[in-house]
């Protein structure tokens, strides 16, 4: 018979890892209700004109579609942030702001064919909605790392960039969409020479030449601020650097200094953010685990104008960064007779959980042979006369 595999970018987990997954979502979620955040569930399919808001930032081409019975398009839910600025706009329409919401729920995406990439993404996360400032920015940053301190990993850091940097610096190149487009995407991907080749042959006549080829290596401690200073003088560039400034002296100031750094090279979903942007990163994890970040304009677009931040964590890349919990191993099998069950389930759940597991056989000569296959080191035998153990 063959294989019958899972889907592209899905996986099963097993035994271990979903214990671990369960106790990481059970860390995360602790903390941020500890933090005065709320919980809040929507649907796994939402209509996809909900998704369509966000632009480049949810492309159509990565979203799962379906059709419904009226003909409309709905998607599996692949971003857990807008579907909260729907309730935010329509259910907490009348509720004062700002808003802390939490969530633990399984976003879905179309994996690309042999990248290694997850298509069901477990995070869990947090929106503050209606908070404007740098205060509610490092409250953010610092609510996540106290979520990652509460998992128990050996090294963790959280990384801070800004969006309006870069559109500051982009904007003086007078270029097209399309083309700050491509220079974004070659920031990103920290693609030094191939962005020093574009900048030189087209824009080394502009003030922002050189901040910009030196954007994807601007990252680093507290000192990258103050090359990035050094750069430019545009204002917007340089009221971004100050918003960053405060919100790394808050974090020093509340004792996450040494796990706080800037990269000014993220430069992600420019459409989405508007400010601040965030990515945390854990040792024994091979890609980013916490993403976050500013994104005052969404909200209007559901009808309610409100500033808001917030941040996912990925539950796979924290789980994956720690060891995989032993699953306890039964050390007692029982058989009972006919008219036992209860009894037998009374002894079960006396005991540890895992540590007592019910026989279906219908002899014990089966029960033995099971227990020794299994193996159980102790067979319990429990008869409406008494019980008796017996080593295997």
């Amino acid at each position: 018979m063959a294989m019958m595999n899972t889907p592209e970018g899905t996986r099963d987990l097993l035994y271990g890892e979903c214990q671990l997954y369960r106790t990481v979502r059970q860390e995360l979620t602790a903390v941020f209700q500890r933090c005065g955040y709320s919980e809040i569930a929507t649907p796994v399919v939402e209509y996809y004109n909900v998704f369509s808001k966000a632009g480049r930032s949810v492309p159509e081409e990565g979203t799962l579609k379906m059709i419904d019975r009226s003909g409309r398009i709905l998607v599996l839910r692949p971003d857990c942030t807008l579907p909260i600025a729907r309730v935010t706009a329509t259910h907490l329409q009348h509720e004062p702001l700002p808003q802390r919401l939490y969530y633990d729920e399984t976003i879905f995406r179309a994996a690309t064919v042999n990248a290694g990439h997850m298509s069901e993404v477990d995070q869990c996360g947090v929106e503050l909605i209606g908070a404007d400032g740098t205060r509610a920015d490092a409250e953010a940053v610092a609510v996540a790392l106290e979520a990652l301190q509460s998992c128990q990993l050996q090294n963790y850091r959280i990384e801070l960039g800004h969006a309006a940097f870069f559109r500051a610096l982009a904007g003086e190149l007078e270029a097209d969409e399309i083309q700050v487009e491509e220079i974004r995407a070659l920031i990103e991907q920290k693609s030094f020479a191939a962005l020093d080749d574009l900048l030189r042959e087209q824009y080394s006549d502009k003030p922002s030449y050189q901040a910009l080829r030196r954007l994807s290596r601007l990252f680093g401690g507290a000192e990258v601020l103050a090359e990035a200073r050094s750069l430019t003088d545009n204002p917007a560039a340089l009221q971004a650097l100050d918003e960053l400034s405060a919100i790394y002296d808050a974090l020093c100031a509340a004792g996450w200094g040494a796990y706080v750094g800037f990269d000014l090279g993220l430069v992600h979903q420019l459409d989405y953010y508007t400010g601040m942007v965030f990515c945390g990163y854990v040792e024994g994890s091979g890609h980013v685990v916490v993403t976050g970040g500013r994104y005052d304009a969404l909200m209007g677009k559901f009808g309610r104008s409100a500033p808001a931040t917030g941040f996912a964590v990925d539950v796979a890349g924290v789980a994956g960064a720690l060891p995989v919990q032993e699953v306890k191993t039964a050390h007692k099998l029982v058989h009972y007779e006919a008219g036992c069950l209860g009894a037998a389930m009374k002894l079960q759940c006396s005991a540890g959980a895992g540590e007592i597991e019910l026989s279906c056989c219908e002899n014990e000569e089966e029960s033995r042979r099971l227990a020794h296959q299994k193996g159980i080191p102790t067979l319990v035998v429990l008869t409406a006369s008494g019980v008796r153990e017996e080593s295997v």
